[in-house]
């Protein structure tokens, strides 16, 4: 019988570092990245192609990979046909989706999408940009941009660009006029291969794993002393939607509470858990959280 393998995509380019972290950051070690479109991982079901997120989908749709990850905007953009598993949240810089803005010079006369009415856009994002104009009763023409699109801003009408955090766009004095479309990286698979029980457990494994790891991002454990006299005041303090493991120390009148939290709330909460008396206090970052 012939070894069975799942033919994975990893996007080449801007999303390249970021999935790569989340792979090592789920239990996986990559090698080879560097030098290589056809890295190593240490699983030898699974084999690993780089291509630009841009061709993923069509790729996947049209079987040559098993899975891939990608973004919203280009499954949308290739039309593609494929089974959508998860979004995972993460991107090149944050956990937030990426916009693909409208966007002008500062100086330019133009305020609304209206104003460019028989301009000419340039953009990567040649499908979706034509269906919205479309959409609006706008007659314009959208040139296709092979990069430095915000160069391209003050040689024709508008562009429309991919933003993260909008400091490229404000670094070229560009003002956004309008949002598309938010995007999202997405794991998605062949339809046919999605079928297959061995492709499908081991896609759905990876999915599970990437998003604990990535929800520890954002998680940490806490854990602390308490004395059993303050106990239900501390637990008060806790998350109401977290139930705390509550353990019996040797000391019969403390007991030991752990818990794991927000980041965004542990440092809300720990002093008030250390004016309430709890002791021995210890955050701890974590590698996975699966729910």
């Amino acid at each position: 019988m012939a070894e069975q393998i799942l033919k994975l995509g990893i996007p080449k380019g801007s999303l390249e570092k970021a999935t790569f972290d989340l792979f090592e950051k789920a239990g996986f070690t990559i090698t080879g990245y560097e030098r290589s479109y056809f890295p190593r991982i240490n699983d030898e079901q699974i084999q690993l192609i780089m291509m630009r997120a841009q061709e993923m989908s069509r790729y996947v749709e049209d079987g040559v990979l098993d899975a891939g990850f990608t973004g919203q905007d280009w499954i949308l953009e290739n039309k593609s046909k494929v089974y959508e598993v998860c979004e995972l949240l993460y991107s090149k810089a944050t956990s937030n989706p990426a916009k693909w803005v409208l966007a002008v010079p500062n100086e330019s006369k133009i305020k609304k999408t209206e104003d460019l009415e028989g301009g000419i856009i340039a953009t990567e994002l040649v499908g979706v940009t034509k269906e919205y104009f479309k959409e609006k009763g706008i007659n314009v023409k959208v040139e296709f941009s092979w990069g430095a699109t915000e160069v391209k801003a003050r040689l024709v009408n508008a562009i429309v660009e991919l933003t993260e955090t909008g400091s490229s766009l404000k670094a070229n004095n560009l003002r956004i006029i309008d949002t598309l479309l938010s995007s999202t990286t997405r794991f998605i698979a062949n339809k046919e291969a999605w079928k297959d029980k061995f492709k499908r457990e081991k896609i759905e494994n990876i999915s599970i794993l990437l998003n604990a790891a990535i929800d520890a991002k954002t998680t940490v454990g806490l854990k602390m002393n308490v004395p059993k006299n303050k106990l239900a005041e501390i637990i008060k303090i806790l998350p109401a939607e977290k139930s705390p493991t509550v353990s019996t120390l040797a000391d019969s009148d403390f007991a030991a509470v752990e818990v794991v939290v927000d980041t965004s709330v542990e440092r809300v909460i720990v002093p008030k858990l250390k004016r309430a008396g709890a002791s021995g206090i210890i955050t701890y970052p974590l590698n996975k959280v699966i729910h």
